[in-house]
């Protein structure tokens, strides 16, 4: 459960700490005090969406900080993230909002995502909001709450499996189908294309080699005469000496010396090293020269076979390597069009294997729908009946999906709610005839009714007695105590039935100091919670009446509870 809420910065409130009991709480106040920020704040610090505009104006950040206790065993996928509770079972929560937008998330000290503390939070908080119940308007809800209450995730999770494996087979099929003169067409385009491109023989590599080639013999006279150059500087003439040669007399002249003395001798090796070494690149110098030597018209036909690659890369991509694999795809495209009929018989076998697979699939989950179906109808009259809605008819309708394969991602079921708000009427969609407090009534009886499938410990109302009055507030409240026996619940409410149910009753309060707006929050006692509820009631003035009103309001509440 949600011990306790820290707040900082958070629009109006600059500092708060609010200590959640067990059981109902309650927070009243008047409108715009400040009551649903305070739900903002757990929505924040359980990771949902927030806005920086939260930010109280002046502020670097706002904070807020939430602590849970008594954590049941939480997901193995949180579990391997390492978002676990502490040895005593609790966990601390703490999101900081920037002005920039950026979030610093933690939990129990530990640096997390926002997306991981949403997780967590999902886990923990379960808030239903003031504009829930307008989901029961939109009925391609309906089969998600159905899945939530029929627990149908695995079935629905195996079904979805093989209805993409089906989707697949479709877009394979539909790509290899097309009109005889569209596929004459695009034959004869790829036969000319994969043509070109053979008769090219493009080879990896060749273009680099083309262009050294080409810088080689453009420059050919200047290298020639380069290496010539360096060979008559090593290797001389009959006119004169070249280095070679030199060399070869200053070995001889150490030769005459041999063994007389061992410095000299280590210099005439050092300078035969030097001799074989400017021979060999005297020869190496004269080889080069000769390369350089090209026959009349090879520069032109370099030049044209770099042409036809520019133009080719113009057409099938960007080098040699890229048109050789638009040479491959195009290849394989030739042959799935020219073999289309064999493969679209051999795609529409297993299309038919994957439909089959996919309709048994859609079946089991469609059994497990209805079955939960009918469990559903009965949980949620038999919570209207204890929500003063004893004679409203509910109906969970099936129709088929109305396509070629009778299927869709969610399987082969249409779903939606049907309601009678009063004896002799016709089912009819929820949307058409429902009033405002119907609606919040139906959408609390099925939220506690899919709250007891999930193991999340807090359930937040926030002004969900929207369009309720009278005896049927007085229901709510009581469905609301019942609900609070086994789990946490905190609710913002107008309704003084509401707030007297509550076992901690917290007042939000707007005031001003130093000229600045702000809000707290305090835990009220009996007679504080009295005089409220005689302002719930009665508005400003409050009298006696309305006060001895309270006090049997509080009274009924306490024996109401003591019952269950």
């Amino acid at each position: 459960m949600l011990s306790v809420l820290h707040i900082e910065n958070i629009a109006v409130i600059e500092s708060a700490d609010i200590l959640f009991g067990p059981g109902f709480n309650a927070l009243t106040g008047e409108t715009g005090a400040g009551k649903s920020i305070v739900v903002d704040a757990m929505s924040a610090v359980t990771g949902e969406r927030t806005s920086r505009e939260l930010i109280r104006t002046g502020a670097k950040s706002a904070l807020v900080t939430g602590a849970f206790t008594a954590v049941k065993a939480l997901p193995p996928f949180l579990a391997e993230s390492g978002l676990v509770p502490d040895e005593n079972g609790e966990l601390l929560l703490q999101r900081e909002i920037m002005p920039d937008g950026k979030n610093l998330c933690r939990v129990n000290g530990r640096p997390v995502t926002v997306a991981q503390l949403k997780a967590l939070g999902r886990q923990l908080l379960n808030i239903h909001g003031q504009h829930d119940g307008q989901q029961l308007l939109d009925e391609g809800c309906h089969l998600e709450y159905l899945d939530r209450f029929g627990e149908t995730g695995k079935s629905l999770e195996a079904y979805r499996a093989a209805y993409e494996a089906l989707a697949e087979l479709d877009r394979k099929i539909s790509s290899l189908r097309m009109d005889e003169s569209e596929k004459a067409r695009r034959v004869d385009t790829l036969q000319f294309q994969i043509n070109e491109l053979e008769r090219a023989d493009l080879a990896v590599g060749e273009e680099e080699a083309l262009n050294e080639r080409r810088d080689i013999l453009r420059n050919a006279a200047d290298l020639a005469q380069a290496a010539q150059g360096a060979h008559f500087a090593l290797s001389g003439d009959e006119d004169s000496a070249g280095a070679v040669a030199l060399l070869m007399e200053a070995e001889r002249a150490l030769e005459a010396v041999a063994g007389v003395s061992v410095g000299l001798d280590e210099l005439r090796e050092r300078l035969t090293d030097c001799r074989c070494q400017a021979q060999d690149v005297a020869d190496a110098a004269r080889d080069q020269a000769g390369s350089f030597e090209f026959e009349p018209g090879e520069l032109d036909q370099l030049e044209g076979r770099l042409d036809l690659l520019y133009r080719l890369k113009k057409k099938y991509g960007g080098s040699v390597e890229e048109m050789l694999d638009y040479l491959d795809r195009s290849r394989r495209e030739l042959d799935e069009i020219q073999f289309a009929d064999d493969a679209l018989l051999r795609l529409e076998q297993e299309r038919e294997k994957a439909l089959g697979e996919a309709k048994t699939l859609a079946k089991t989950l469609s059994e497990e729908r209805k079955e939960a179906g009918e469990a559903l109808e009965e949980r949620i009259q038999s919570e209207l009946a204890q929500l003063d809605m004893p004679r409203v008819r509910f109906r969970v309708e099936f129709c088929p999906v109305e396509n070629e394969n009778g299927l869709n991602a969610d399987g082969m079921d249409a779903v939606r709610f049907l309601m009678s708000a009063n004896v002799g009427e016709d089912l009819k969609p929820i949307q058409k005839i429902a009033s405002g407090g119907e609606l919040a009534r139906i959408m609390l009886a099925l939220k506690n009714v899919l709250a007891e499938n999930d193991d999340v410990g807090t359930l937040v109302f926030d002004e969900v007695d929207t369009g309720v009055s009278g005896r049927a507030a007085q229901k709510v409240a009581e469905k609301l105590a019942q609900v609070a026996r086994h789990k946490q619940v905190l609710c913002v409410t107008h309704l003084p039935q509401l707030a007297a149910m509550a076992d901690v009753h917290f007042s939000v309060e707007k005031g001003e100091k130093n000229g600045r707006t702000f809000t707290a929050v305090e835990v009220l006692d009996r007679s504080r919670r009295q005089a409220e509820l005689a302002r719930l009631t009665s508005g400003e003035r409050v009298g006696q009446a309305a006060l001895d009103g309270a006090g049997e309001l509080l009274d009924g509440a306490e024996a109401y509870k003591k019952s269950l």
